[in-house]
């Protein structure tokens, strides 16, 4: 239910690994084997660059459609932070909102207890927990006891849930990489650096903390920065 400090990706950093990137090609691959609203999480965390943590805690009030971005509350490091929201996307989270907005309504009806508050923020706006803006993105279809106080509350979905769903993909879209969840949004930055976006930004979106972090997909970029040819091409394309 809190907002615990998420580790993801900082084995990479100590053991000096590469990232895992997938193409474009297999995330469209990957996508045309995921539907609902697993597939519409996968595309939030690789369009707007999330970790999986952030994506299932997201909140109704953390979209902006106008300003076209998302803020990730209290995102690694406790810090909140701006990133995109994918105009192509806009459409589906609308939709998807109006769909969530039945279990809200159905919740208030019933007098279930509202959604977990960070930082004690129950206490200090007692109602704010039952208010539309609170309300989970990716909500459970299950109520269930909060661990700390016993009260009868929804939850966000597991990410569990989109972690099988993401493997069952990878298998039936044949992509040998040994990909995970958090493999989408090492795409995100690597695909921005191969675009040209300036490092900094990069940076920002993702909230690291220090450019070293986010330099990493630097040495995962598609094009090779130095204009290097391996000595192999010229002699098989003449030989085709």
């Amino acid at each position: 239910y809190g907002y615990g400090r998420s580790l993801a990706g900082c084995s990479l950093q100590k053991k000096g690994r590469l990232p895992v990137v997938l193409s474009q090609t297999e995330i469209m691959r990957l996508f045309e084997h995921m539907d609902g609203v697993k597939r519409l999480m996968a595309q939030m965390i690789y369009g707007a660059g999330l970790r999986l943590n952030e994506c299932v805690r997201l909140r109704v009030k953390d979209f902006d459609f106008d300003r076209g971005c998302i803020v990730a509350r209290a995102a690694k490091g406790h810090k909140d932070r701006e990133t995109i929201f994918p105009e192509t996307l806009h459409a589906s989270v609308g939709l998807h909102l109006q769909e969530i907005r039945k279990i809200h309504d159905e919740d208030r009806d019933s007098d279930i207890e509202g959604v977990f508050m960070p930082n004690a923020l129950d206490l200090k706006y007692p109602a704010a927990c039952k208010e539309w803006g609170w309300f989970w993105v990716f909500p459970s279809h299950k109520i269930s006891a909060d661990p700390r106080g016993g009260k009868i509350r929804r939850h966000h979905m597991n990410p569990g849930n989109l972690r099988k769903s993401f493997k069952s993909a990878l298998d039936t879209a044949q992509i040998a990489k040994r990909a995970k969840v958090h493999s989408l949004r090492h795409s995100f930055a690597t695909h921005l650096v191969e675009n040209g976006t300036d490092i900094r930004t990069v940076q920002e979106l993702l909230g690291h903390a220090s450019v070293k972090t986010t330099m990493i997909h630097t040495h995962v970029a598609r094009r090779n920065k130095l204009g290097v040819i391996s000595p192999i091409d010229p002699l098989l394309k003449s030989v085709q």
